[in-house]
């Protein structure tokens, strides 16, 4: 019987210590990435995933950096680096959690990425696939203010190119700042969005 306790117990501290080091090594990891030392932040997220085997998060943040910093990139080769390596992480943490909206419009991020590097090359049919995303995104997490934001965005952008009206993508967008209000997610799960939805609606009613 006490062995059997002092098992227990140590299988409880070991969690606990566990639970310690991955919230120790999440936060300095955000922290370097609000200091914008993204590379530094991508890293350390990456060997966090390499522990925390079945948990989504840490690929789908090394995925998202990777994401954000290839918008810009002129060379081909490194976009497709950035994107491909962003890719696999992605696809990791799509195997840890499916049919989940966050990994869904972070999969339509990347395919923007491409698709803002060189329309005509890779519009066609990524276009196509983001419409599935956002459509697929909406139909699980339709109060979900990130999911709402980046289909109103997505939408924004492609009546914008065709010189159409943005009036129906704006009351979207308006209604993302109305859920934002209320939007609580767990620790270290995505919560960025509403500053940007302010900015965009502010665009809407310059209009």
């Amino acid at each position: 019987m006490r062995n059997l306790v002092w098992t227990i117990t140590f299988l409880f501290c070991a969690t606990l210590t566990a639970q310690d080091a991955y919230e120790t090594g999440m936060q300095k990891a955000f922290d370097l990435w609000e200091a914008n030392e993204t590379i530094a932040a991508s890293q350390l997220f990456e060997r966090i995933s390499r522990v925390e085997k079945e948990n989504w998060l840490p690929s789908f943040y090394v995925a998202t950096i990777e994401i954000i910093g290839s918008f810009g990139i002129k060379e081909e080769a490194k976009l497709k680096a950035k994107l491909t390596k962003a890719q696999t992480f992605l696809d990791e943490a799509k195997t840890l959690s499916e049919n989940n909206p966050e990994i869904l419009i972070t999969q339509a991020m990347l395919n923007t990425a491409y698709i803002a590097f060189d329309g005509q090359k890779y519009g066609m049919t990524l276009s196509a696939k983001n419409n599935r995303l956002y459509e697929k995104a909406l139909r699980l997490a339709p109060n979900n203010p990130r999911v709402v934001l980046g289909s109103a965005e997505w939408e924004m952008g492609t009546a914008e190119f065709f010189q159409q009206s943005i009036a129906k993508s704006c009351e979207k967008v308006n209604r993302a700042v109305v859920l934002f209000a209320d939007d609580s997610p767990a620790k270290f799960h995505p919560s960025w969005g509403e500053e940007r939805a302010q900015t965009i609606l502010k665009k809407c009613k310059m209009q």
